[in-house]
């Protein structure tokens, strides 16, 4: 199962909370979110479906779930 992450720049470092569209659809972006991203720029935050009625909208709906604060850091550890 593929885990498709997103990044603030790939958002164009949007600075409100809302919906947004974008070429994978429709994203809502919370208060919460900006703040992470604000304190954690290159914050990747796991993109999850958020599922709506059915004649609500036209074009899938995200919002962001869990998040890893340095996504391109190596871990923590060492092993011997």
């Amino acid at each position: 199962m593929a885990v498709n992450k997103i990044t603030w720049d790939r958002v164009g470092r949007v600075t409100e909370p809302g919906r947004y569209m974008y070429t994978f659809g429709w994203l809502t972006i919370t208060a919460g979110d900006l703040d992470i991203w604000k304190q954690y720029p290159q914050a990747a935050f796991t993109l999850l479906t958020q599922h709506s009625e059915p004649d609500e909208t036209i074009g899938e709906e995200f919002h962001l779930g869990a998040f890893d604060i340095a996504p391109e850091a190596p871990p923590p550890f060492t092993t011997h």
